[in-house]
């Protein structure tokens, strides 16, 4: 990954994490996960079972009776009512013991869909998109967009105006290689554009869209909109930086670095930015 993308990708992972905080605190308080992938999976189509199976086998022995005390502790009764405290409670083993995604996401997404409140299932499924994003096993990667665009199915169908969640989708089918592909993630997220061009979800993913497919200056304009919007939106600042620069224009690219600056509050961000602005000056 060339130095300017690293920038890219490291300010998005920030926005994505200020995006989502709040609602992850109210579960798990401020910790903040590291998600692991679970490389021991082999077979050919990964499962739900294939991934929960060989994340167990990375747990310790406390580790594995504690899980199966939960796993078990169902009783007679409000059984829906269990479940969805179950669910809560293994998605925090997964989270705060563990320090495994899969497992973790899974389970609240099963809460989720239990649940089955817009909020909850926006929230699981932006847990699966964003993860996605930097899934490098392809069937990983299938099976967390299979999570997702299910999740934001669900989700729009009590919503189906929710604007975002039509972007996510639409980033779903871009970025995870299920339905038709990236054309159809494109146009769902055009069609918000198209509707509300001050959409800065949807002009941000088609920004990112244009610098993966190497239209540098298709990306310039949409990260341009965002920021006639939002004048200190970090990630669009670096991106629109980073677009610059694979453009040649070294002038306007060092500008929109330095612009960057007093926005991080990540010291090695901040000095991955200023390596930039000093290696174009030169």
């Amino acid at each position: 990954m060339k130095k300017p993308q690293w920038i890219t990708v490291s300010v998005a992972l920030v926005a994505t994490i200020a995006l989502y905080a709040a609602t992850k605190n109210q579960l798990f308080g401020t910790k903040q996960m590291h998600p692991a992938q679970v490389n021991a999976v082999q077979e050919t189509t990964v499962s739900t079972d294939s991934i929960l199976f060989h994340a167990k086998e990375t747990l310790t022995e406390p580790q594995r009776t504690r899980l199966a005390l939960l796993e078990n502790s169902i009783s007679r009764g409000d059984v829906a009512e269990q479940k969805l405290h179950l669910y809560h409670q293994l998605a925090r083993f997964w989270y705060d013991t563990a320090n495994i995604f899969e497992p973790y996401a899974w389970y609240t997404s099963e809460a989720a869909r239990l649940e089955n409140s817009e909020n909850s299932l926006t929230f699981a499924a932006h847990l699966f998109l964003d993860n996605l994003k930097q899934e490098e096993n392809p069937e990983l990667k299938h099976w967390k967009a299979l999570q997702a665009e299910d999740l934001f199915d669900r989700s729009l169908k009590i919503n189906p105006a929710n604007d975002s969640s039509q972007v996510g989708l639409g980033e779903v089918y871009l970025y995870g290689g299920v339905g038709n592909g990236p054309m159809q993630g494109i146009m769902k997220i055009r069609q918000v554009a198209e509707k509300d061009s001050d959409n800065v979800y949807a002009q941000m993913s088609l920004g990112h869209a244009s610098v993966t497919s190497g239209q540098y200056e298709k990306a310039i304009s949409r990260f341009l909109t965002v920021l006639r919007k939002q004048p200190k939106n970090l990630e669009a600042i670096l991106s629109l930086a980073e677009a610059y620069e694979q453009t040649g224009d070294k002038v306007q690219a060092v500008n929109w670095y330095k612009r960057s600056l007093p926005l991080i509050n990540i010291a090695g961000l901040k000095k991955e930015a200023q390596s930039r602005i000093d290696e174009l000056s030169k």
